[in-house]
């Protein structure tokens, strides 16, 4: 069974080569841990390396206890962890979120019921809006000789045959 007890050093920021020695994982195991948990590690901007947190690394050790040590896949790891969460974590935010949603909510529900204000004192569309209706043809047929009259008043041959000489 693999010992996954380690001693994080006392910093609030890891660079990944750190966390993969503090955890005695590959890299690359680190960084197929990162796709199955999104939550783990940080980027100060986006072409930077990854920073991982503490509590990333206290993470990956879990991780790295419950796939080595208890046998369980990713997933399986993954659902763990969730069961694991408190949920008086959650509860300890929720007053704080709750009041922050609240008002987000309520300032969104003024700027709908302005935008119904400026709908009702609008003027009434015509009837049939859309589709638009039909534009009149671009070449207009008299009939009579084949041939046809643009809106411009030249004329254009109906047909390729030549027209008899009078």
């Amino acid at each position: 069974m693999a010992e996954t007890r380690a001693t994080i050093p006392d910093r609030e920021q890891f660079k990944a080569a750190e966390v993969c020695e503090i955890a005695g994982v590959q890299s690359y195991v680190l960084r197929s841990w990162e796709l199955e948990f999104p939550s783990i590690g940080m980027s100060r901007s986006p072409g930077s390396p990854r920073v991982y947190r503490r509590a990333d690394v206290e993470r990956i050790l879990r991780i790295k206890d419950l796939v080595f040590t208890e046998g369980l896949t990713l997933a399986g790891a993954r659902r763990r962890l969730e069961e694991e969460e408190t949920p008086g974590e959650a509860a300890a935010l929720d007053p704080v979120v709750a009041t922050e949603a609240r008002e987000r909510l309520g300032e969104i529900r003024s700027g709908l019921r302005a935008l119904l204000d400026m709908l009702a004192d609008a003027p009434p569309k015509k009837a049939g809006g859309w589709p638009p209706p039909a534009q009149p043809t671009l070449l207009e047929f008299d009939g009579s000789d084949g041939t046809s009259v643009s809106p411009a008043g030249a004329a254009k041959r109906g047909s390729k045959k030549k027209q008899a000489r009078p």
